[in-house]
């Protein structure tokens, strides 16, 4: 699996015996996202599908909205002691007719793999950005579908079965078939991954299907979904209150608690029929 995953040797403890083996890691490495040249900011993420981190990063920032605004991008110089290309850096070029970017969005600081926008846009951020009606969505999901989903993007987690330190982000249709799954160590990466494929394809905006996440929905997955166009956002577990705000205030269904043959609705109730 290459640099998504690196081997270590531990102690193992079990009971009052111990063993020395070898255990395998999820990677982690920085990933610096430039646009035309200029360092946008700096993520620690589980290297592979850059390219569609990085598209998604830009979706969620609202600097792209279709694939022709992205006109390419390209791994930059960036050496290890032995000379050798750390694939760490990540050039994007805008199509011509993108306004300028903001100077107000570059940050130049550290981003943490947990964490996504880290406070440098609120709801009024995100109405001003927002491309796409999400509250028009017509989606209509049964309860069944939506229990189904933790298994299904389980059961598309490659690299967490030999880590166990992976989150996991999935598109799903209305009757539950995946369409993407990505992985990474930060929640909010494997959702830009996820969004970032999509615009690459062209398929934004991601009408009439379901984005399910491992963890917790917080404020920045719930505003990732937004922008990329999806009527609905599934987690495993508990939402944050700014995240519900945000799903009422923008037309996302916003479920969480999903386990087992349970979950909890807390927006946009009417999309799941009973």
């Amino acid at each position: 699996m290459g640099r998504v995953t690196s081997r270590h040797k531990i102690l193992r403890l079990d009971g009052d015996a111990t063993a020395r083996r070898t255990d395998t890691l999820t990677a982690e490495e920085p990933l610096e996202i430039r646009v035309g040249g200029r360092t946008l900011t700096v993520t620690m993420r589980t290297p592979g599908d850059d390219f569609d981190l990085v598209a998604g990063f830009l979706v969620s920032e609202g600097v792209v909205g279709e694939a022709r605004d992205l006109a390419g991008m390209r791994y930059c110089a960036g050496a290890d002691e032995d000379g050798r290309n750390t694939y760490n850096v990540v050039d994007a070029v805008l199509g011509a007719h993108v306004p300028p970017l903001d100077p107000g969005l570059q940050r130049g600081v550290w981003t943490s793999s947990a964490c996504g926008i880290c406070g440098t846009a609120g709801i009024e951020g995100l109405r001003r950005m927002a491309r796409h009606d999400v509250a028009a969505d017509p989606l209509r999901v049964a309860p069944h579908v939506l229990y189904a989903l933790p298994d299904r993007l389980r059961a598309a987690q490659r690299v967490f079965d030999s880590t166990g330190g992976l989150h996991a982000a999935g598109l799903f249709t209305a009757d539950g078939e995946p369409v993407c799954v990505r992985e990474d160590v930060g929640r909010h990466n494997a959702v830009d991954k996820v969004v970032g494929w999509a615009l690459r394809d062209g398929r934004l905006p991601l009408r009439g299907l379901l984005l399910a996440v491992s963890g917790r929905a917080s404020f920045e997955l719930t505003q990732k979904a937004a922008m990329a166009g999806i009527p609905l956002l599934a987690a495993v577990s508990a939402p944050s209150s700014l995240a519900v705000e945000l799903a009422e205030d923008a037309g996302v269904t916003l479920v969480g608690f999903l386990r087992g043959q349970g979950a909890n609705v807390y927006s946009r109730t009417d999309r799941v029929v009973v």
